[in-house]
């Protein structure tokens, strides 16, 4: 009677024929696979103001600057917390900065510095009085942006308008090809937008920050674009 023989199959072995059949699966080509996008956008008006208040220092010695900044932010601070718990205002500290002054021949001749405050919010018109008013400290940088409640809220809009927009163009290239309909393979939303902030920087000595910082800032919104766009591909059936 002849012998039987089983054989057994590693798991290398059994792998090495497994493979080839996976790899000519997912290589096998798509057929009637289209790619597609779609966007959305909308203007809106910047409804956030961000300023930077600056105070800079000079002295002989680095402790003296850094007990000058330190005593104008505290009266910049108390001056402006009122309003912060009265309206739409936020304050944060900002930059903090203590560097050596040198000669020409590179000795240490003094010291200067220079303190940041940073105040942000929607109600513009209190930003810019603050901005104008508080005592010790000058406009260095301002600017206006979308804040982030008005942002996820036309995102949204848009996300919906756009992702609309693809499927009607999805159906109607469907229809355009002959086919009944589609069915979706893969999709990306990007989101973003395009700021049209008008910044406005004002350098100025330290002894002329008192007399600037009296002066009413203007202060006008521009607008940003908000953007979605839907791509990906789909498979028409």
């Amino acid at each position: 009677m002849p012998a039987i023989r089983f054989m057994q199959w590693g798991p290398a072995a059994l792998l090495a024929m497994i493979t080839p059949a996976v790899q000519a699966q997912h290589a096998a080509p798509a057929h009637n696979v289209v790619q597609l996008s779609a966007s959305a956008e909308q203007e809106a008006v910047q409804d956030w103001l961000t300023v930077v208040l600056t105070h800079r220092v000079q002295a002989a010695d680095a402790a003296a600057v850094q007990r000058q900044l330190k005593a104008a932010v505290d009266l910049a601070l108390r001056h402006i917390r009122p309003r912060v718990q009265a309206g739409d205002l936020e304050v944060s500290t900002g930059g903090f900065t203590v560097q050596p002054r040198h000669s020409r021949e590179g000795q240490i001749v003094g010291w200067q510095g220079q303190a940041e405050l940073i105040v942000q919010g929607r109600d513009v018109a209190r930003i810019a009085a603050t901005a104008g008013d508080t005592p010790g400290m000058a406009v260095s940088q301002m600017g206006f942006s979308l804040s982030r409640q008005a942002r996820q809220a036309l995102e949204s809009q848009m996300r919906s308008e756009a992702i609309s927009r693809f499927r009607d163009t999805a159906q109607q290239v469907a229809k355009d090809f002959g086919f009944t309909g589609y069915t979706l393979r893969e999709v990306s939303v990007m989101e973003g937008g395009q700021e049209f902030a008008v910044r406005a920087r004002v350098m100025m000595a330290a002894d002329t920050q008192m007399a600037v910082s009296a002066a009413p800032v203007p202060a006008e919104p521009g607008k940003t674009l908000v953007q979605v766009t839907v791509s990906g591909s789909v498979q028409l059936q």
